[in-house]
Order: structure tokens, then sequence, then C-alpha cells
């Protein structure tokens, strides 16, 4: 094991260690402070559970990065835009601060950030090349990092969802790091997954603390820097399809749930009851299971990206090995099955309620227990009644 290496394995269990240490404190500073998440509708919380668990994250990935990460200026202008999205968020947690005020915040960190030098100045797509932003890259940057920010908060609605999430992304992106020479980065990743492994001591199901979203923010911000620093600004030609790779599952939450919003015309930023997990909920799954899918997915997209970077199907310049080249279509195959399965289960909630419209219009006279037991009945066997016009 290499020296770089070392120091990511001492910054993992620093994080982790410091993290879970300093939850219980941060749940004391919670209750006094009236930072509790009160259980309601659209939420899948059972008790009142404090927030502010992102403060434990932030001091463990600080003390970690500025004892492992190197002395650079980028790593200092990330470390102060996440201090200031983590008094945002913190802010947001005790007294729900205006949607437009938490969009400033998170604009606002985002500046630090391409300030002090992480920006994107480049894209390497397959079968294009490298896409140059001489200009652009800011701004492209800024859109990335806010845009994160509010996917890993979206995501933030079941016990254990974000930091496990967030741990599982990260270790791969750590591995994709250092197998591109990006050692500061690679740290930075093992830092991130340690800090969200001790604060899932706390968060895992049933939940003791909450990240809140001054935790959400706090992530989404430096998985954003990770990314861009990691993987993006290399000219390795997958460099940006990968951390979209391992991303899918909550862009894709948060993309349905944006549009589902925007069908019905309600407002982007108001809260509903239409994630993955709130869907899993309604169909019956268990907080427990809920998360063991969407974690077993998001490992399925980490074993996929970590292929296409480590298994030798081409040369690089065009040419494809036929052997390798089948192992990572039967790995595609096998994502693509998987992630059209978990679809399918999220849509039998809908099945069945269009499967008990169907059998009023057949027998309007029946009760409403014998229409359930009738749609239980028609999914055991298969068999549907034909309604005639």
């Amino acid at each position: 094991m290499s020296t770089h290496e070392l120091d990511a394995l001492y910054a993992f269990l620093a994080a982790a260690v410091l993290t879970a240490l300093l939850t219980p404190l941060t749940m004391r500073l919670a209750r006094a402070v009236g930072a509790i998440d009160q259980p309601r509708e659209r939420g899948l919380s059972e008790r009142a559970t404090p927030l502010l668990g992102g403060l434990a994250i932030f001091a463990g990935t600080l003390v970690a990065g500025l004892v492992w990460l190197p002395d650079e200026r980028i790593w200092h202008g990330m470390f102060l835009a996440a201090a200031f999205i983590t008094v945002v968020g913190a802010l947001d947690d005790r007294f729900d601060l205006p949607p437009a005020v938490k969009l400033a915040g998170q604009v606002f960190a985002a500046l630090i950030v391409v300030h002090y030098g992480i920006v994107v100045e480049l894209l390497t797509l397959p079968f294009v090349g490298a896409l140059h932003f001489p200009n652009a890259g800011g701004a492209i940057t800024v859109i990335g990092l806010v845009a994160l920010m509010n996917v890993v908060n979206f995501s933030d609605g079941v016990d254990g969802l974000a930091a496990g999430v967030c741990a599982i992304i990260a270790v791969a992106l750590a591995v994709i790091a250092f197998d591109l020479g990006r050692w500061g980065p690679g740290v930075l990743a093992a830092l991130i997954a340690g800090a969200s492994l001790g604060f899932l001591l706390y968060n895992f199901p049933p939940a003791s603390s909450f990240m809140g979203d001054c935790g959400a923010n706090l992530l989404g911000l430096l998985m954003g820097c990770l990314t861009v620093e990691g993987a993006v600004k290399t000219e390795v030609v997958l460099s940006f399809v990968l951390p979209l790779i391992l991303l899918a599952v909550p862009f894709l939450d948060t993309t349905f749930v944006v549009l589902k919003r925007l069908k019905y015309r309600r407002p982007i930023y108001a809260s509903d009851s239409e994630h993955f997990h709130h869907r899993m909920a309604r169909i019956g799954f268990s907080r427990r299971r809920t998360i063991a899918y969407l974690y077993g997915w998001t490992l399925l997209l980490a074993g996929f990206a970590l292929a296409l970077r480590f298994v030798p199907y081409s040369d690089h310049k065009g040419h494809l090995y036929l052997g390798w080249t089948l192992v990572i279509a039967a790995l595609a195959l096998c994502v693509a099955v998987a992630s059209v399965y978990l679809v399918y289960v999220l849509e039998i909630l809908k099945f069945r309620r269009l499967d008990s419209i169907r059998l009023r219009r057949l027998r309007p006279e029946a009760s409403p227990a014998q229409i359930e037991s009738d749609v239980a009945q028609d999914f055991e066997t298969g068999e549907y009644e034909i309604v005639s016009s």
C-alpha cells in the first residue's frame, strides 16, 4: 500500500470515528435549540428525531481533511464553502428558511468553491473527445454543484438512505481517483465515506439522529467537489460517464419527482411523497427493506462503473476486445434488468389502484373490503376479469 493510500485509510478511519463520537453531541444541541424533525404525513419517521447531524459530519471531514489532504488552495476553499453551507443548512433545520434563501446559500457556496479553483475545465465524452470550457466552466460548475446539493437533499427522506448511498459512491470514486493518479481527491473520497459511515451508526433505521439540511447540503457539496476533482477534470474517456453512473439512483429519484411536480403544476421546491422511498413505503416495504433495495441498486451501479474503468475491453484507440466487451455488455444487461425490476416494483401500487378501479366498474355493488380482497387475489393469481364496454 502506497503512502497516499495509507493517508486515505487513516482519513477514512479518523472521519468515521470523529463523526460517530460527535453525533450524540449534535443530538443534544438539536434538542436544546429545538431543531427536531416531527413525524408528518410526507415523512417516514415515526417519532420526533433530532436534526443537525450534519454538524458532526462537517467536523469529521474537516479534521481528517486538515490532517491528510494536501495543503492546497482548492481544499481550503472547499472547506470554507462547506462551513458556509453547513451553517445555512443548520439555520434551515431550526427555522425552516424560505426556498429562495436556501437556493441563494447553495449558489454562494458553489461560487466560493469555483473562486478557489474547483472548476470544470473540460469534459471528455466517448466518441466525441475532450470539450474545453475556457469561459463557461465556472457557470457549469456552479449549476452542477447546486444540482448535486439538491439531489442529495431530496434523497434524504428515509433513515440511512443519503448517508449510505453517499458512502457507497465515495468508496467507488476513491478507487477510481487513485487509479487516475488523483490522490488528493482519493483522500477526499475516503474521508467522505468515513464520515458518512460514522454518522450511519445513528442514522440506520430506526434512526436516532437525522443529518438534516446541514448534512445533506454538505454531502452534496463535497460529492460535487470530489466528482469535479476526482474524475471530470481528466482527459480519460469515461471520466464524465462514471460519476453519472454512480449517481444514477439519486439523480433518477430527483428527476422523477421534479417531472411529476411539473406535470401537476406544483412548485419544484414543494415537498411531497413521490420519492422512491415514499413509493416503496406505500407498497408495504419497511424502512430497512427500502434502503436494502436502494443500497443494492447503488452497489450494482458502482460495480458496473468500476468494471468500465478496470475491465480491459478496449485499447482506448477505438478497438474493442470481443471477450471483455461481452463481459461489459453482460454487466450492463444485469444493471438494466435490475433497474427495470425496481421501477416495476415501484409501479405495483399504481397497478393495484387501476385494478381496484376496474373491479368497481365490474361490480359497483361490492364493498371496499371485497374489492381489496379481489385485488389481492388478482395479484396472487395473475388472472384479471375483462371489463366489457
